[in-house]
């Protein structure tokens, strides 16, 4: 950061300079505005005199901060932008020097096919080729030779290399530090910690957001939209969550006002508790699209996502952590493309299919364990996708590559409730989501290997923010320095260095207020989860393994009064486990089994008996994600199995159709097996009924 462009930043803030902005850029010219009515001239000339007001108010109330103090914080700013800078180039010179290895590995890798194609070549080649490979051998071996020097000088260099990082880091420390110190010097924190302006912020955040003009557009529709707009600038409560809770999708205030009205309208429901900020943030979110998609077919209904997620909640479909999500929060799961039966289907399917991963207490690994579990990776089978079924539908079902996988992934997150954002990478597509603990990447690199999300330009600045989130009332304070930085035209920044670090002064004091929070918290940064199966089918990461115990009641076989015979899926000895059987807990009581699409074949075998001899129908009640599945089934050591089809469930409990076999009186085993081409399969129970 240079401390002159800082300097710059605080003499506009103290002159009351708002920034210009940048010129627009070539290329494609906006279409001209339609003209307001009369009406809507009237009330733009309105709503910006409130704007210029309100904006006067809120200068004039700024506390004063001495320059001198200002001053001091520029300089540590720049001190500890120096001390960053130093690090970086300590770390680069120690993973240089560590690089040898990897190249020691890389050449002899090198030396062993060379020899191999040596030893090959004398054994059957010409005396040309044995002397072309022979030439590739000594270059391997001389590589070989060259890098183990380079290793060895590197093992000597390696110890004041690491004292340098160290230091380095030292001084990071120390002046990240002095940093604070000049901050907290200010004297700012009591007048950040007071709700005092909120309303007027909020005030001016919608006046300045929506634009003037965009009220008016809204407002000149109608004598409804008219007042609407005016009852929501009224509500300073309204304004202030909307705000807080990252505004309006486009500045579309308006909009958002009708949305949440028409919710409100539609569900006595939504005026308290998590209900009423369920209907802020879908009105937040869906503001945009309602203005921008008005006549379009495929849009969601932004009042049926509500009452979908309203109807969820109240039947206690939802994660447990849903009641206690803020605005913000709450966004990131009704943002989704599906339509709400969908993820009606989502919360169905996965409470049927795999209920473990729904109540698994691996909140990192909730839900969103159905990718590792049972989208296959690859994009071979998606020529199978079926047009009658959604797109997640089909990505379960034939499955995909990096997109689609992280796509599923926040799809199943959002439908239990879950706030979810994708976390691109280069070449990647991955996930973040919430736990209780904080934000966790899935299916992908750390924190700091991705690229910026939604409006922050590192996936380190959403990071940040998040922790300093963690609190919604304590987080205020970060966002009425950010408020008050718009009131004087300030660039809105989300990093205190880097390519797009923050220069006006109120947005320095924002993150440095967001700093000091996360450090107060002692906040934890989440490791990612899943990175290894990111381009993969199977992970080597350990799971967090929740047994279930199968009781001898779980195992009871009936036989009812008509001779019909009932065996419990989890009544079966297993000719090997290793995880491709599952059993777990089912959601029609008792337990259930499940048969893995990834781990070695598995044999699974029923002994019973039978109180009459004769023809029996077999059938089973399952439930599948993709078609063409079936089982094998050897009766008392048949010497040819009998097929058995399963039907394509679509995640809902079907029974399957039924094949005759044969059983005697007393004592039978029926032996299952599956083809080594196999995708995942529940099972309740089998179903033996007498041919009569």
């Amino acid at each position: 950061m240079n401390i002159k462009k800082l300097g710059v930043g605080l003499m506009c803030v103290a002159l009351g300079v708002l920034e210009v902005s940048a010129a627009p850029k070539k290329g494609k010219v906006a279409a001209p505005l339609a003209p307001l009515t009369a009406t809507g001239e009237k009330l733009q000339v309105q709503y910006a005199a409130m704007l210029e007001t309100v904006k006067a108010e809120i200068v004039q109330a700024l506390p004063k901060v001495e320059e001198q103090k200002k001053a001091a914080l520029l300089k540590a700013l720049a001190a500890e932008k120096a001390a960053v800078d130093d690090l970086h180039v300590q770390k680069q010179a120690l993973a240089e020097n560590r690089s040898a290895v990897g190249l020691l590995k890389h050449h002899e890798a090198w030396l062993a096919k060379a020899t191999k194609e040596l030893a090959e070549a004398k054994a059957t080649g010409t005396p040309e080729a044995v002397a072309k490979i022979q030439a590739n051998y000594e270059q391997a071996l001389q590589a070989v030779k060259n890098a183990q020097e380079k290793v060895e000088k590197a093992k000597l260099e390696e110890p004041p290399l690491v004292k340098n990082v160290e230091a380095a880091e030292a001084a990071l420390a120390q002046a990240r530090a002095a940093t604070q110190k000049a901050f907290r010097e200010l004297g700012l924190e009591p007048f950040l910690a007071s709700d005092k302006w909120d309303g007027k912020l909020a005030r001016f955040e919608v006046l300045a957001g929506a634009t003037p003009r965009g009220l008016a557009e809204f407002a000149e529709q109608g004598k409804e939209q008219e007042a609407l707009v005016e009852q929501l600038l009224a509500d300073e409560a309204l304004m202030k969550q909307m705000v807080a809770g990252d505004g309006a999708a486009g500045g579309k205030y308006g909009q958002a006002m009708q949305i949440y009205t028409a919710i409100q309208k539609a569900s006595p429901k939504a005026k308290d508790g998590v209900l009423q900020r369920l209907a802020v943030a879908v009105s937040l979110e869906h503001a945009g699209k309602l203005a921008a998609e008005a006549n379009a077919p495929a849009r969601v209904d932004p009042v049926k996502r509500y009452l979908g997620f309203e109807q969820a909640y109240l039947a206690g479909e939802l994660d447990a952590g849903f009641k206690d999500l803020d605005v913000w929060e709450l966004r990131m799961v009704v943002d989704g493309d599906e339509p709400p039966e969908i993820n009606a289907w989502g919360r169905e399917m996965l409470r049927n299919y795999r209920p473990d991963h729904v109540s698994t207490r691996d909140y990192r690994w909730r839900y969103v364990k159905a990718v590792k579990t049972d989208v296959k990776y690859g994009s071979a089978e998606q020529k199978n996708d079926l047009p009658t079924l959604h797109p997640y539908q089909n990505i379960i079902n034939t499955g995909g590559v990096c997109g689609r996988r992280a796509f599923f992934g926040r799809f199943i997150l959002r439908s239990f409730g879950i706030p979810t954002v994708a976390r691109p990478q280069t070449g990647h597509a991955a996930l973040a989501h919430w736990t209780p603990n904080g934000w966790v990447i899935n299916l992908g690199a750390g924190w700091g290997a991705g690229k910026g999300i939604k409006q922050y330009p590192t996936d380190l600045a959403f990071l940040a923010m998040t922790q300093a989130r963690a609190n919604e009332q304590t987080y205020l304070r970060v966002q009425r320095a950010q408020w008050i930085g718009d009131v004087l035209g300030e660039t809105r920044a989300y990093e205190l260095f880097g390519k797009n670090a923050a220069t006006g002064f109120w947005n320095l004091v924002a993150l440095c207020e967001q700093r000091q929070i996360i450090d107060e918290a002692k906040a934890k940064t989440l490791e990612a989860v899943g990175q290894d199966i990111a381009e993969a089918n199977e992970s080597k990461e350990k799971d967090v393994e929740e047994t279930v115990e199968v009781t001898e009641a779980d195992k009871k076989i009936d036989v009812a009064a008509n001779g019909v015979i009932t065996i419990p899926a989890v009544a079966c000895s297993l000719s090997t486990n290793a995880g491709t059987v599952v059993f777990m807990k089912s959601n029609l009581g008792g337990l259930q089994m499940h048969y893995n699409r990834l781990g070695p074949a598995t044999t699974f075998t029923y002994t019973f008996d039978a109180p009459q001899a004769g023809k029996y129908v077999l059938s089973a009640r399952v439930v599948t994600v993709s078609p063409n599945q079936n089982v094998l089934v050897t009766v008392n050591e048949a010497k040819e199995p009998v097929v058995l089809n399963l039907p394509y469930t679509i995640g809902k409990w079907q029974k399957s159709e039924s094949v005759e076999i044969s059983l005697v009186a007393g004592k039978n085993v029926l032996k299952f097996d599956r083809p080594a081409e196999r995708r995942g399969l529940t099972i309740k129970e089998f179903t033996l009924a007498p041919v009569n």
